[in-house]
């Protein structure tokens, strides 16, 4: 469960639409204030499916071979093979040949009030691998402490980019400016090609280990 929880927390975390929209955010006025919001919100997505898989299970892992157990190995196989096939066809269209044109949208960030960036860190959950994240909870037995630190870290892991942002801005304004500009710049500039490699690896992971458990 653990190696499943990193690779899918740091895939996550890297996406670059959510990461962009953020820097927008910080780079508005009351920024700091409106990416707090936007984490928060963000955070608290991924806290309440893994609550709500919790409830579901009881901490309990189903039985080998049965029918919830297939269930959520099917689910991640389904995900895993659909990011693959996604990333390719992408790829095929001709992924970062072309300029990456920028959504209107994310155009209008500077008058975003602190619910719509709330709103935003709901909306731009990378909803995929959230429900891959909670396939894998599925079949997690936590009776440990170290369990429930895994899922915690998963969280942290998940959103750590973003919290780095937000402390970066609050405490260096005018260098994270410049910096987080740039670092937006190559984002989008090479949003396409990210996307095409997270979506394979993470793809290609999720399609190998669920062939394996049911297999």
């Amino acid at each position: 469960m653990v190696l499943d929880l990193v690779i899918i927390g740091l895939a996550i975390n890297v996406g670059p639409l959510h990461n962009s929209a953020f820097i927008l955010l910080l780079s508005a006025p009351r920024g700091v204030r409106k990416g707090l919001a936007f984490i928060m919100a963000w955070l608290g997505c991924l806290v309440l499916v893994l609550a709500a898989v919790l409830l579901l299970t009881g901490g309990k892992p189903p039985a080998p071979r049965s029918a919830p157990s297939t269930a959520a190995l099917a689910l991640k196989l389904v995900l895993g093979t659909g990011m693959v096939v996604y990333a390719e066809s992408k790829r095929r269209r001709g992924a970062g040949k072309r300029p990456h044109r920028t959504p209107k949208w994310l155009g209008r960030l500077d008058s975003a009030s602190g619910w719509t960036a709330a709103g935003l860190g709901f909306i731009l959950q990378p909803w995929g691998l959230v429900a891959a994240g909670a396939a894998t909870v599925v079949q997690a037995h936590l009776t440990s402490l170290a369990s429930y630190v895994a899922l915690v870290a998963f969280c942290l892991l998940a959103t750590c980019g973003l919290i780095a942002m937000e402390l970066y801005a609050t405490f260096r304004p005018a260098k994270a400016r410049a910096e987080l500009g740039a670092l937006r710049d190559w984002t989008e500039g090479h949003q396409d090609q990210v996307i095409v490699t997270l979506s394979l690896l993470a793809g290609v992971w999720l399609v190998a280990k669920s062939i394996y458990q049911l297999v």
